[in-house]
C-alpha cells in the first residue's frame, strides 16, 4: 500500500506503536498510546485507528486479547517513511575511528574490530565482508621464496591492499627465475583487474619460454591466486546479544539463526547483493533464506578504490533502526578512510 494513502493520525499511531514496542518487546494497546505519547485523542480513537492498520495489514495482534504489533510491511512503512535516524555524537564517531586503527592497518584486523565495535554498540550481531579483491586493479605482483618447494605469492592492487598466498611448488626454483617471471607478470597483468587475469591467464602467459615449471605452477594455483574462495572473508561478533533478545527465546528459532551464521558463504553472499547501494535495510520475510525471516538486516558499503566489501548488523525485525542506521553507514565510512590512509576526522 501506498504510504500516502495513511493520514496524519494514522502515521502518528504507527510510529508510536512501533517505537514503543522497540523499547518494551510487549504488544502495545491503545491505552498505552495514549498515555504515554499525550497524542490528545481518546483511548478509543486510538483502538479504532488500530483496527484500521490492522485492516492495512501494518499491524496484527499476537493474541486475541493482546495489543498490537508491528507487521514486517508496518515496519517498512516505518523505515521508508517515518524514520528519523538518531545522529551520533562527537564522542561516539571518535570511540568508532579510534576503534578501527587500534589494532593496526591489517585488513582482518581493522573487520575483525569493526565487527566487535557494531556488536558492542548495537547489541546485535556484527557482520563484516571483506572486500572482494576480484574487482580490484592489479598495481603489482611479487613472488617471494618460503622455503625449497614453496613460494608466497603477494597480490597488490591500486587501492593499497594486498592479499598473500602460499603455492607448493614441489621442487626448489632460482631465485633468479622468480625475478624474471614476476617482471614478465608485471608487465602483462598490471592494471587489469584480478576477475580479468584469473579468466585469461592461460593466453597472457602462452609465450612464456624457459620457465615453463613455474608458469604451469601459477596457472595451476591461478583460482588459489586471484579469486576470493570459502567464508573465510566473512567475520561475526555479539551473537551471545541474540541469545538475550526475548524473540530468541524460542530454542528453536536460534538455531535456525545460527545455521546460517555458521554458514559464512551464505551469509557472505547475502550480505554481497546489497552492496550496490548505501545503506541497506532488509526485514523481516524480504529475507530470502527461512532461517532469518524473524530478522532484520542494516547494512553498508565501504570502498577501497574499486574494491568493496559490506558491514552490518543482524537481529530481530524489532530493533532500534533510527540508532543502528547511523552506526553501520558512520562505520561504513570510516573504514574506507581508514583503509584508504585517510585518517582525518570526518563528520
Amino acid at each position: 500500500m501506498a504510504f500516502e494513502n495513511l493520514n496524519e493520525r494514522e502515521r502518528r499511531i504507527l510510529q508510536n506503536l512501533i517505537t514503543h514496542y522497540i523499547q518494551s518487546a510487549d504488544p502495545v494497546g491503545s491505552r498505552v498510546i495514549a498515555n504515554r505519547f499525550r497524542m490528545g485523542i481518546s483511548s478509543a480513537t486510538i483502538r479504532n485507528t488500530l483496527q484500521d492498520l490492522e485492516e492495512l495489514g501494518l499491524v496484527e495482534q499476537p493474541h486475541t486479547s493482546a495489543g498490537r504489533i508491528p507487521t514486517d510491511l508496518g515496519y517498512r512503512m516505518y523505515v521508508d517513511y517515518l524514520l528519523t535516524p538518531e545522529a551520533l555524537t562527537p564522542e561516539e564517531k571518535n570511540m568508532i575511528k579510534s576503534s578501527l586503527l587500534s589494532e593496526g592497518r591489517g585488513i582482518d584486523d581493522i573487520l575483525g574490530q569493526t565487527c566487535r565495535i557494531l556488536g558492542g554498540i548495537t547489541k546485535q550481531l556484527g557482520v563484516a565482508i571483506a572486500p572482494r579483491f576480484e574487482e580490484g586493479v592489479l598495481k603489482r605482483l611479487e613472488l617471494i621464496p618460503v622455503s625449497d618447494e614453496r613460494i608466497m605469492v603477494v597480490v597488490v592492487v591500486r587501492s593499497g591492499l594486498a592479499r598473500s598466498v602460499i603455492i607448493e611448488i614441489q621442487t626448489s626454483i632460482p631465485e633468479h627465475s622468480l625475478r624474471e617471471v614476476e617482471l614478465v607478470l608485471n608487465e602483462r597483468l598490471s592494471g587489469l583487474t584480478l576477475g580479468e587475469i584469473q579468466k585469461t591467464l592461460s593466453e597472457r602467459l602462452a609465450d612464456i619460454t624457459g620457465h615453463g615449471r613455474l608458469v604451469n605452477v601459477l596457472l595451476d594455483s591461478r583460482d588459489k591466486i586471484w579469486t576470493d574462495t570459502g567464508p573465510d572473508g566473512v567475520q561475526i561478533s555479539g551473537a551471545e546479544h541474540l541469545v538475550q533478545q526475548p524473540e530468541f527465546s524460542d530454542i528453536g528459532k536460534l538455531t535456525e539463526l545460527v545455521k546460517i551464521i555458521e554458514d559464512g558463504a551464505a551469509l557472505s553472499e547475502f550480505f554481497s547483493e546489497s552492496e550496490e547501494a548505501g545503506l541497506v535495510i532488509t526485514i523481516g520475510r524480504e529475507n530470502r533464506f527461512a532461517e532469518i525471516i524473524d530478522c532484520s538486516l542494516v547494512t553498508a558499503k565501504y570502498k577501497v578504490g574499486s574494491i568493496s566489501g559490506a558491514i552490518g548488523v543482524v537481529g530481530p525485525t524489532r530493533m532500534p533502526y533510527n540508532k543502528l542506521a547511523s552506526v553501520v553507514e558512520y562505520t561504513a565510512r570510516a573504514i574506507s578512510d581508514v583503509l584508504s590512509g585517510k585518517d582525518r576526522k570526518r563528520d
